[in-house]
């Protein structure tokens, strides 16, 4: 009888914590390096909230293990609103992919809340390929199988498993050169030294603007407000590399909260100085619902998992 009148007790405190949410400072964990561009955006939509619901919403960085370390510490946080994590599909969708021993489960330990930005990235050549769209590439690249070189941010990135993505659907052989970052990306492309790359349209806007790299495509499923290119999905049907940033919440954590987030948060991604700073870091606002943020993480971890078995891919 005991066990059952504090069980009641339960449902009824997280039913009325749900109600008075937020009454109290929320923790916004940005898994990635603090000044960097997801904090940046974290801190926009914090602010936002934080205008909105009338708590400060206070961002903390736990940088470390591309991601998983900040994943990590919201999946263990107690499912109340008040840990919230701002979280990438690097962490959340291809890590799961290559990593033999995650120390979390994406499905079960977390609660999707929305899809903040999709990030779109774009398909450079460096100017002295002969091709000017997607399908002439192609048919370069296909007459000399495994002469290319495409280049990436580093092993396991989005611009890594584009790479490889685009061999498993083109039907082509490019050689992965991993970087450390898009700006040697970048450099290496203007000398000359690879020939295609994946990257941040942010990493390269300057270079487009300046003719200097010549863009051939988007790879998220719906063209970019940013560059009137077509997509990657269109000439390739199944290509889709979205690098997202999103919002969720520990497992268990009450619908009402998860639902007023996510109003919250889609209602701030309208606000035309949120779309324009968005737009500046090559991003388009999202604001999905739970529901459609959910599909995409299980299309998303179906699809790396994919490529990575493929691509023979695996990091401790």
């Amino acid at each position: 009888m005991k066990k059952l009148l504090v069980f009641i007790c339960l449902i009824f405190s997280t039913a009325a914590g749900a109600q008075n949410y937020p009454n109290r400072p929320v923790m916004l964990i940005n898994p990635w390096t603090p000044a960097g561009p997801a904090e940046l955006l974290t801190r926009i939509i914090g602010a936002k909230l934080q205008e909105s619901l009338g708590q400060p919403f206070i961002i903390e960085s736990k940088p470390g293990a591309n991601g998983t370390i900040g994943a990590t510490f919201v999946a263990k946080a107690k499912p109340d609103g008040y840990t919230i994590l701002f979280s990438h599909v690097g962490p959340m969708a291809i890590h799961p992919a290559v990593v033999e021993k995650m120390p979390y489960d994406t499905l079960k330990d977390f609660e999707p809340i929305t899809q903040v930005a999709a990030g779109a990235l774009v398909l450079i050549v460096r100017n002295g390929l002969p091709a000017k769209n997607v399908k002439e590439f192609l048919a370069y690249a296909k007459a000399n199988q495994g002469k290319l070189s495409c280049g990436s941010v580093g092993p396991a990135s989005t611009s890594h498993l584009a790479c490889e993505l685009l061999n498993m659907l083109g039907g082509v052989q490019t050689i992965h050169v991993p970087y450390k970052g898009s700006a040697p990306v970048v450099s290496d492309m203007l000398g000359g030294t690879i020939d295609i790359a994946f990257v941040n349209i942010a990493a390269v806007k300057p270079q487009l603007d300046a003719g200097q790299i010549r863009p051939l495509a988007v790879t998220t499923l719906k063209r970019s407000a940013v560059l009137d290119l077509p997509t990657m999905n269109e000439i390739l049907p199944g290509f889709e590399v979205n690098s997202w940033y999103g919002m969720m919440a520990p497992a268990g954590t009450p619908k009402q909260i998860v639902q007023l987030l996510q109003r919250e948060t889609a209602k701030a991604l309208k606000a035309p100085d949120v779309v324009e700073r968005l737009k500046s870091f090559g991003l388009d606002p999202v604001g999905s619902t739970p529901e459609e943020h959910a599909a995409q993480l299980k299309d998303d971890l179906v699809r790396w998992g994919k490529v990575a078995r493929a691509a023979k891919l695996k990091i401790d």
